[in-house]
C-alpha cells in the first residue's frame, strides 16, 4: 500500500468520510493562497488538491478558469509552488497535499524532475487529468521510483472496460468524477422543483451504480468530486467513497465571504 493509501486508511478508521478542498495557487495572490491553504489545514482538512494555474484548464468550469486567468496574472514558478507546499506539509503533517494541474506546465517543467520535487517536498499524489495512462509511461516510471502516487480519473462515460483498467491502476486514489460536464453548478440549476427531485433522484441511482461498479474493481481508495455543494451530496457518498472533493463551491464562497464563509461550507457539510 502507499503512503497515500496508507495515509487515507488510517484517517478512514476514525471519519466516515475524508474531506478534499481544492485551492488554485497564486488566486488572489501567491501569499493569499497559502494562507488559505493554511488555515484549511489548521482546521483540520484531511487534504487540499493545490491547482498550479494553466491558461487552458479544459476540466474546469467558470470559477476556477477565472481563478486561474487571475492567478496567472503574477509570475509564477512551479519549483517555487513546490517548496512552498513542502512548508505547508511539514507544518501541518495531519494533511496531506496533492498536486493537481494540467500536462502543459508540467511537461515543460519536467515530468521527472516533478516526481522527484514533489517527493522532496512530501507531496504524495499528482492529478493530471489530460495526461492519458497510455502515454504516460515515463512519468508512471518516475512516480514509482520516488513513491508518487498518479491520481487517474474515471468519469460516467468512460467505457466499462476502461473504467476497469484504471481502477485496478489506481494506488493512491481513483478521481472518480460524479457527472459529466466541467467543475462548478449543478445541473438542476434553474429548473423547477418537480423536475429537479426527478432528475436528483435518478442521478442519485446512476450515481451509485457507477460507484458500485468502480468499487467492485478498484484496487485502491476512491475520491468523488464535481458538483458537489450540499450536504445530502456528501451523505450519499459516505460508505460508497473515502473522499469528497470540494472545488468550485469552496470557491465560490471564499469568493462571496472570504476564508470565514469558505470554512462555514467546510463545516456545514462536513460536521456531524
Amino acid at each position: 500500500m502507499s503512503q497515500l493509501a496508507t495515509f487515507i486508511d488510517k484517517k478512514r478508521q476514525k471519519k466516515p468520510i475524508l474531506a478534499m478542498t481544492h485551492v488554485v495557487y497564486g488566486y488572489p495572490s501567491v501569499q493569499e493562497s497559502l494562507d488559505w491553504m493554511a488555515r484549511l489545514m489548521e482546521e483540520g482538512v484531511d487534504f487540499i488538491e493545490v491547482q498550479f494555474p494553466f491558461s487552458d484548464p479544459v476540466a474546469d468550469g467558470p470559477s476556477i478558469v477565472a481563478a486561474c486567468h487571475r492567478a496567472l496574472e503574477q509570475k509564477l514558478d512551479v519549483d517555487t509552488c513546490l517548496s512552498q507546499l513542502g512548508k505547508l506539509a511539514k507544518d501541518f503533517p495531519e494533511s496531506r497535499i496533492v498536486l493537481m494541474s494540467y500536462l502543459n506546465p508540467m511537461y515543460r517543467f519536467g515530468l521527472e524532475k516533478l516526481a522527484k520535487r514533489a517527493a522532496e517536498e512530501n507531496i504524495l499524489g499528482l492529478i493530471l487529468p489530460d495526461l492519458p495512462i497510455e502515454q504516460s509511461a515515463t512519468y508512471r516510471t518516475a512516480c514509482e521510483a520516488n513513491n508518487i502516487d498518479p491520481v487517474w480519473l474515471v468519469t460516467p462515460a468512460t467505457p466499462k472496460d476502461r473504467l476497469t483498467m484504471l481502477a485496478g491502476q489506481a494506488s493512491g486514489f481513483l478521481y472518480c468524477v460524479a457527472r459529466s460536464g466541467v467543475t462548478g453548478h449543478s445541473s438542476h440549476e434553474g429548473k423547477s422543483h418537480e423536475r429537479k427531485s426527478h432528475e436528483e433522484k435518478d442521478q442519485t441511482n446512476q450515481l451509485d451504480d457507477y460507484l458500485a461498479e468502480i468499487n467492485s474493481h478498484a484496487n485502491a481508495p476512491i475520491g468523488v468530486g464535481f458538483g458537489l455543494r450540499e450536504r445530502s451530496q456528501i451523505e450519499q457518498l459516505t460508505g460508497k467513497a473515502d473522499i469528497a472533493i470540494l472545488g468550485s463551491a469552496l470557491l465560490d464562497a471564499y469568493n462571496e465571504g472570504g476564508q470565514e464563509a469558505g470554512i462555514e461550507l467546510i463545516k456545514m457539510l462536513f460536521t456531524k
